[in-house]
């Protein structure tokens, strides 16, 4: 074909040829452009009848499972609440998309535009105008959805290779053309200048995907509600006794069984020789002698042939003497006046079944320990213990203990340490700042040897000082606290000094007051 400068000496034949030339080229393309668009309506169809076929699929699937739930709803619930979850999220994405389509159909052939049927199936404006109108963002949004219907899907498939062929299906990640300038987004590469017959034909594509997806995950469901059952190819015969030791005049209980028994057809159990006279296998006795005792027996089985299979066993038993564990958890006698912790057990007696009590004053439950108190100094308390077994009370054990009085505690200057906290002081050879004993209020007194930790009340002290002269100067205390005449004599004392609190007078818990050892204070 002639053109640029040699149009101007062109015959006006040639002139019309060359014009022809190019309407039928055209022509041509505008050929093969429908073409493609027929095809695409054709795979839109085809598609959607698959859609179709998916959907009645999926509810068939649904249906199973749910039948299975109605059948057994505690080993299916979890799974059909699952399933119910997985049936609404579909369903939600599944018709969103039906609505992007019809708007797309509407954007191309107006308000009674047809996604089934659209006519103007060329338009390259309505899926650009319909998807990625920044006002309304339908395509970003879309994506959006995918994304988290997938990431919510692939929980639901326990098969790994399952999972990336979903994920691979619902996958919006997109690498751009060469020679694209700059990031694509799926929602263009998907629908920018796409002709509006070929953007429903992805979506409807879309639609499948989803429906396969979901396909997987019902089906993985109904998996997982027997996923959970056992299966056996082996048979034995258990004893299962409720405890292998037994009190004498309790009573033994053990059950017999045989693993993988079929329910329809109840095993014959002999033990010793003799028929089990309980179908359901247990067996209970009240043994005679201490010590430990065998048994054995066997299960006969009916065959499917008519014939007996037998499944020997054997277990034994242990008879002892009833007996109970009682023991004071920090000393090993009863001080009157104060709260004695006990610890009291039957072993295979569970707590709750163990009661006990005390002759010389009164004995609490606490939690699992027992709290004793007494207050007959010189005597004796004895505990003894119950427990209820086989639905009597038996008595299991008792344990005597001697009753004294609360040793004397250790007189003590409460002062603080370097750090601000209050420390113990008792007396030389340690040494103390005049800081310090000018801190402190008064006198204390205690046993806090960590075996028993008792604090008394100091009724009343002295301290006596000694002059230049060698004289003594006693001073009275104000009950347990210092008095200003001693907090005076504290402020003459000199570094290195010392001085001596005596007459000391505390009252224990008990109630008796006591004269508690004197005690030298050192300054520094």
């Amino acid at each position: 074909m002639a053109g640029g400068n040699n149009v101007a000496h062109m015959s006006p034949r040639q002139r019309m040829i060359n014009l022809m030339y190019i309407v039928l080229t055209a022509m041509l393309a505008l050929n093969v452009s429908s073409d493609v668009l027929n095809g695409f309506s054709q795979v839109q169809e085809g598609i959607q009848r698959t859609n179709l076929n998916m959907s009645t699929r999926n509810e068939v699937q649904f249906k199973y499972l749910e039948e299975i739930y109605r059948r057994n709803p505690e080993k299916a619930g979890v799974w059909y609440s699952k399933g119910m979850e997985l049936r609404e999220k579909s369903a939600a994405i599944y018709d969103a998309i039906e609505a992007l389509k019809t708007e797309i159909a509407k954007a191309a052939d107006g308000e009674k535009g047809d996604y089934r049927n659209i006519i103007n199936n060329d338009d390259l404006e309505a899926a650009s105008v319909t998807m990625l109108n920044p006002a309304t963002n339908r395509g970003a949004k879309l994506r959006a959805d995918v994304d988290a219907y997938r990431d919510y899907l692939v929980t639901l498939i326990s098969d790994s290779a399952k999972r990336v062929t979903v994920t691979e299906m619902l996958s919006t990640k997109v690498t751009a053309p060469k020679g694209t300038v700059g990031p694509v987004t799926w929602e263009q590469k998907m629908f920018e200048n796409m002709p509006a017959i070929a953007a429903v034909t992805l979506l409807t594509k879309m639609q499948n995907d989803i429906r396969q997806a979901e396909s997987e995950a019902i089906a993985n469901l109904i998996t997982n509600v027997d996923i959970g059952d056992v299966r056996v190819n082996k048979m034995e015969a258990y004893v299962i006794p409720n405890s292998n030791m037994v009190m004498r005049g309790g009573k033994y209980s053990a059950n017999i069984v045989l693993a993988a028994i079929d329910t329809t057809s109840r095993p014959t159990i002999y033990v010793n020789g003799s028929k089990l006279a309980n179908p359901n296998g247990l067996y209970e006795f009240v043994p005679g002698g201490i010590g430990s005792h065998d048994y054995s027996g066997y299960i006969e089985v009916p065959r499917g042939d008519g014939s007996m299979a037998k499944y020997p066993f054997k277990s034994s038993y242990t008879v002892i003497e009833p007996m109970a564990t009682i023991s004071p958890t920090m000393m090993n006698v009863l001080y009157a006046g104060i709260d004695n912790p006990i610890s009291i057990s039957v072993p295979g007696v569970p707590m709750p079944q163990v009661q006990a009590s005390i002759s010389n004053g009164t004995l609490t439950r606490n939690g699992d320990l027992w709290v004793a108190r007494v207050s007959q100094v010189g005597g004796e308390a004895v505990i003894s213990v119950t427990a209820q077994l086989d639905g009597r009370s038996m008595n299991v054990g008792s344990m005597t203990f001697r009753v004294r009085k609360l040793p004397d505690p250790t007189v003590y200057l409460p002062i603080k340490d370097a750090s601000g906290n209050i420390t113990h002081y008792k007396g030389t050879p340690k040494r103390i700042s005049k800081a310090a004993l000018m801190s402190a209020e008064g006198l204390g007194a205690a046993i806090d040897d960590d075996i028993l930790n008792v604090t008394y009340s100091v009724v009343s002290f002295t301290t006596v000082f000694y002059d230049q002269m060698g004289n003594a100067i006693p001073e009275v205390s104000d009950g347990s606290r210092f008095s200003s005449r001693q907090k005076e004599q504290f402020k003459r004392l000199k570094p290195g000094k010392n001085f001596f609190i005596s007459n000391v007078k505390a009252k224990g818990p008990d109630g008796i007051t006591r004269d508690i050892s004197p005690m030298e204070v050192a300054l520094n």
